[in-house]
């Protein structure tokens, strides 16, 4: 068995994901250097100054060093920073990295927040997010379908949705921006059970991820089959879709 498949077997951390670490393209936690060391006998003097070294690198990205991004997003972050493509389908809502902040708003105002003021900071934290991703160089291909859904229902009210709808339009004016939309009289589609996104790297020891997304956290799949499942499906609602600047 060779080192990468006993980590992987011993502390859940998978192969993609332990290049990714070990090439600095995700961030490392303090927890999983501290795993590490325990798996390779590491003593306590060693592991304390590796921790610490772990703590200081993360706070080189925005993502990492807020108290605001769940852990369990913070490696999509991460991905994403990364990904040269991104391909995704979203049935009922604006993907957070296309949302205005008005819609953003209503999104996490319908979530009912206790602390409204740590709302606002995710909202904020969206934003950064977004013009990131966005100014980017090279720039990141993104394309993602919208289910009809996404865009008929009245989030925020009518002019919310309306200046929604065109900072979506404007966004896909960019060469390297395709946003379609699915519509209704599609009928069955092959993405009917829920949002997914493609996430694929230029370099070749990075495998391609598919992200899937709870309220409480993600799941990653790495294998080539899985990956490939997923591009299927995505390529099938592409070819039923139509350009939103086309959408009514």
């Amino acid at each position: 068995m060779s080192r990468r498949d006993v980590v992987e077997a011993r502390l859940g951390i998978s192969e993609p994901t332990l290049h990714r670490i070990e090439t600095g393209k995700v961030p490392v936690t303090g927890a999983n250097v501290r795993a590490l060391c325990w798996l390779y006998g590491a003593d306590q003097s060693i592991t304390d100054a590796l921790a610490d070294l772990a703590l200081g690198t993360s706070q080189q990205e925005w993502w990492d060093a807020s108290p605001v991004i769940p852990e369990w997003f913070k490696l999509y972050v991460g991905l994403e920073a990364s990904a040269s493509r991104m391909a995704g389908y979203d049935g009922e809502v604006v993907p957070g990295e296309l949302q205005t902040p008005d819609y953003a708003r209503a999104i996490f105002g319908a979530e009912q927040p206790v602390d409204p003021e740590l709302a606002e900071r995710h909202i904020n934290l969206r934003m950064q997010r977004q013009r990131t991703l966005f100014a980017r160089t090279p720039p990141v291909r993104l394309v993602t379908v919208l289910g009809e859904g996404a865009l008929t229902r009245p989030v925020g009210g009518e002019q919310v949705m309306k200046g929604q709808i065109e900072y979506l339009r404007r966004l896909s004016e960019q060469d390297t921006v395709d946003i379609r939309v699915l519509p209704f009289s599609v009928g069955a589609h092959a993405a009917m059970a829920g949002a997914f996104r493609i996430l694929e790297f230029d370099d070749p020891d990075d495998p391609d991820v598919v992200y899937l997304e709870s309220h409480v956290g993600a799941l990653y799949l790495e294998e080539q089959v899985e990956v490939d499942e997923y591009r299927r499906i995505f390529d099938l609602i592409s070819k039923d879709s139509v350009p939103v600047g086309e959408f009514r």
